[in-house]
């Protein structure tokens, strides 16, 4: 049968989505034709904030150019929807979201002059932990909860038979004015998992931007799900969703078939390798051991990751550089270490965040640290503590990002507890102003100085009254942060940066 993926996408988000290219792979191996309408290319403002534009205007990346010059599409994104369901005839429709993009996805289905019968099925984040909202949409007819490696092949083997699907495990679905919902399968084996299907994308799709240049990138899969219970991560959710079935969500793929999935990504190629699993070094230092030795022989691109400071070690920092590791992603979160602790289950010293991250610049190996403010709680103050915990450190970029109560995280029931957002609202992107109600902290309070954070973070204290008056969203705070982030940019990249003393690391 035939299968249309719908990745609602923004720009600036542009490594390749695994599980696109894994649910592919799948169903073409079990015979059915596949293809993809993907937005990423289309200036949608239903798609809302450009990613990386928003990470080059706040400096929290490195300033860099495209040789690989991609020409953004200035069609209208509906219509040519529209011409590909016209033209491909797809027997199922499915969409693959996260929540602050699905408004977008019910926009592309509502558009859609005739389906000509398809049936349309929605997975992801989202679809796992608000199914109930998803399913109200007439546009849904189907809901994926979890994961769907066995779910969406079953449902296309019972579709092409004319069988009934509404017994399939994963799935919600909408029948007789009714939707039957059923339970939540077992986990998958992700060493039985085929190699990611590359060609239902455009080329340009595979290219991304890391420290200043741009590399044909691809996303290895070594684990999924994570062990820590941090509240404003959906993954403790994910476990618990698991272990209520008797299963365990968080699982390493063997190092054998790691290698196979690198050497796939090399015979397109590949320049350079983007690790995915929520904590990189969330793994026993045997298999780190055997990982790297593996890589180093045989692979040898650069890499990204992503781990938490409190994972790093002298000997597991060695083993990432000398596998050549690149760039490692951080999350910080807060510098309030009480705050951090009772508020998001981080329960981790500044001491311990500083002299871990020290490690890392003693082996020269490059990072950035994430942030967030506004979290339920926290106060002006407390979001100071943060851009002082970043004073301390000698990290490459920073990045400060506004807190969303997505679905699936602990910290979104605190909030619809504490009354700071309706229970039914499905929240913006880590990129748009704060959807709480916090009279302590009020909204354009939290923007004005989330974006001026890097500007706090680098340049001396005896500034942060000038600095203040960029917190302003008007035109007068909208010049003043210009010029600021400019000086920024001279002081972080500059040919002869500056030192600001206040950097104690």
């Amino acid at each position: 049968m035939r299968v249309l993926f719908v990745y609602p996408n923004t720009r600036g988000l542009y490594m390749v989505p695994p599980a696109v290219a894994i649910l592919s792979a799948i169903l073409k191996l079990e015979g059915h034709e596949c293809r993809l309408f993907d937005t990423t290319y289309w200036d949608v403002p239903d798609a809302g904030v450009d990613g990386e534009a928003h990470k080059n205007k706040n400096l929290y990346i490195r300033p860099y150019s495209n040789p690989h010059t991609v020409t953004l599409k200035t069609s209208d994104v509906y219509e040519e929807f529209n011409v590909m369901v016209e033209d491909f005839r797809p027997e199922l429709i499915a969409v693959s979201c996260t929540e602050d993009i699905f408004p977008f996805a019910i926009k592309l289905l509502r558009s859609l002059r005739d389906k000509h019968g398809a049936k349309t099925i929605i997975g992801g984040i989202f679809a796992t932990f608000a199914p109930h909202l998803c399913i109200r949409y007439p546009e849904i007819d189907i809901v994926c909860i979890g994961e769907g490696e066995r779910a969406l092949p079953e449902l296309c083997r019972l579709m092409a038979e004319g069988k009934s699907y509404l017994f399939v495990p994963n799935l919600w679905v909408k029948a007789h004015g009714m939707v039957q919902k059923n339970p939540m399968g077992k986990a998958m084996d992700i060493d039985q998992i085929p190699l990611q299907d590359l060609d239902i994308f455009e080329e340009t799709r595979f290219y991304k931007p890391f420290d200043g240049k741009v590399y044909k990138t691809y996303p290895v899969e070594t684990a999924r799900g994570c062990p820590f219970r941090c509240t404003y991560c959906n993954s403790p959710d994910q476990m618990d969703l698991y272990a209520n079935e008797g299963d365990n969500f968080f699982r390493l793929k063997s190092v054998e078939n790691v290698c196979k999935e690198l050497k796939h990504y090399m015979s397109y190629g590949a320049e350079y390798m983007y690790f995915w699993a929520d904590t990189f070094l969330a793994c026993p230092d045997r298999y780190l051991q055997e990982l790297a030795e593996m890589y180093r022989s045989e692979i040898g691109l650069p890499f990204w990751c992503q781990t938490r400071p409190e994972t790093l070690t002298p000997h597991r920092v060695k083993l990432l550089k000398d596998m050549g590791c690149h760039y490692i992603g951080l999350g910080l979160e807060h510098g309030n270490p009480e705050f951090r602790e009772r508020m998001l289950d981080r329960r981790v010293s500044d001491e311990k965040i500083i002299t871990s991250l020290k490690i890392l610049n003693d082996f020269g190996l490059k990072y950035a640290v994430n942030n967030i403010i506004g979290f339920p709680e926290e106060t002006r103050a407390l979001a100071f503590d943060t851009i002082r915990l970043n004073r301390q450190i000698n990290a490459d970029t920073r990045n400060m990002y506004t807190f969303t109560p997505f679905h699936g995280t602990k910290l979104r029931d605190v909030a619809v507890k504490q009354g700071l957002i309706d229970p039914e609202l499905i929240v913006t992107s880590l990129n748009q102003p704060t959807v709480l109600n916090m009279p302590q902290f009020l909204a354009h309070e939290i923007e004005g100085l989330r974006r001026c954070f890097i500007p706090y973070v680098l340049l001396p204290e005896s500034r942060w009254p000038e600095i203040q008056k960029a917190e302003a969203l008007t035109p007068e705070g909208d010049a003043i942060f210009e010029a600021l982030i400019e000086e920024c940019k001279m002081l972080k990249y500059g040919t002869e940066p500056a030192i600001d003393p206040q950097l104690t690391c």
